[in-house]
C-alpha cells in the first residue's frame, strides 16, 4: 500500500440537513449525522494521479495528453478528469483511503453553513469557483478560488467528483439518519459538485447527478476521505 502526502483537513461530525426540497431528486430535506473524517484538501492531481499508475500499473486516464483539459504531465497541478469510478475508488485504495459517501460529500462542501446553495453562500459568481461562466474553458489548478468554511477547496467548480453511493432517485425518502451509504445496489454511481463545463445549478451543493461506474469523463474528477481510527 502505498501513502501519499495529500493535505487532508478534519471534517468534525455533526448533524446537518441534507437536501432541497425544490423540485428534483434532492427531496425531501432530512436531518442526517455524520462522524468525524479527514478529506482530501483538493481534488486529486494529475500529478498524484499519475504516480499511481507508474507504482500499481494502472492505465493512464483517457484524455491523457490532452491540452484542451489540462489533462497530462504539463499540469501537475490542475484536476485529473477522464476517470472511471473504478480508477477513483483504485486509486483510493491504494493510498489508504476510499471514495466520500454522497452524505459525507454534501456535509463537507456546506462548510457549516445551513440551507445555503453554494459552499460560500446562495450566489455563485465567476470569482467563487471555476464554471461555466468563469471563462476559463477548462479545469485549473487546484486552490485556485477560495476554501469554504471547512478549509476545501473546489466543492464548486473546476470538476464534477464521483463519491462512493449508488444513485437512486428516492434515496431520500428512506435514508438513515446516521452515516447514510446509499442504496445496497444500482446501475448508477452518484457524481457531485459542479465543474469548469457545469452551469450555475449544477454546482449547487444539493445537486445531485449520476452516471455509469465505468462512464469516463472531461468533466468529472474526484477526492478521496480517509476514516479516522480510534
Amino acid at each position: 500500500m502505498a501513502s501519499l502526502t495529500e493535505e487532508l483537513v478534519l471534517i468534525p461530525g455533526g448533524e446537518f440537513l441534507m437536501g432541497s426540497d425544490s423540485e428534483g431528486d434532492h427531496r425531501p430535506v432530512h436531518k442526517v449525522y455524520i462522524d468525524s473524517f479527514y478529506m482530501d484538501k483538493y481534488e486529486v492531481t494529475n500529478a498524484q494521479y499519475l504516480r499511481f499508475c507508474q507504482e500499481a500499473g494502472h492505465r493512464l486516464p483517457e484524455f491523457w495528453g490532452r491540452d484542451d483539459f489540462r489533462c497530462g504531465p504539463d499540469y501537475p497541478d490542475y484536476p485529473v478528469v477522464g476517470v472511471s469510478w473504478s480508477d477513483a475508488v483504485a486509486y483510493a485504495a491504494w493510498c489508504g483511503q476510499r471514495l466520500p459517501t454522497e452524505a459525507e460529500w454534501e456535509y463537507a462542501a456546506r462548510g457549516g453553513l445551513v440551507g445555503r446553495n453554494y459552499p460560500h453562500g446562495d450566489t455563485l459568481e465567476p470569482p467563487d469557483g471555476n464554471y461555466n461562466k468563469s471563462g476559463k474553458g477548462g479545469p485549473v489548478a487546484v486552490g485556485s478560488y477560495p476554501a469554504n468554511g471547512y478549509g476545501l477547496h473546489d466543492m464548486q467548480g473546476n470538476v464534477v467528483e464521483w463519491v462512493g453511493d449508488y444513485y437512486a432517485a428516492d434515496y431520500y425518502s428512506s435514508s438513515p439518519a446516521a452515516n447514510p451509504r446509499g442504496p445496497a445496489s444500482g446501475r448508477f454511481r452518484v457524481i457531485r459538485g459542479g465543474g469548469w463545463h457545469s452551469g450555475p445549478y449544477c454546482n449547487r451543493v444539493y445537486y445531485r447527478n449520476a452516471l455509469p461506474p465505468n462512464w469516463v469523463d472531461f468533466n468529472v474528477g474526484f477526492r478521496c476521505v480517509k476514516d479516522i481510527e480510534y
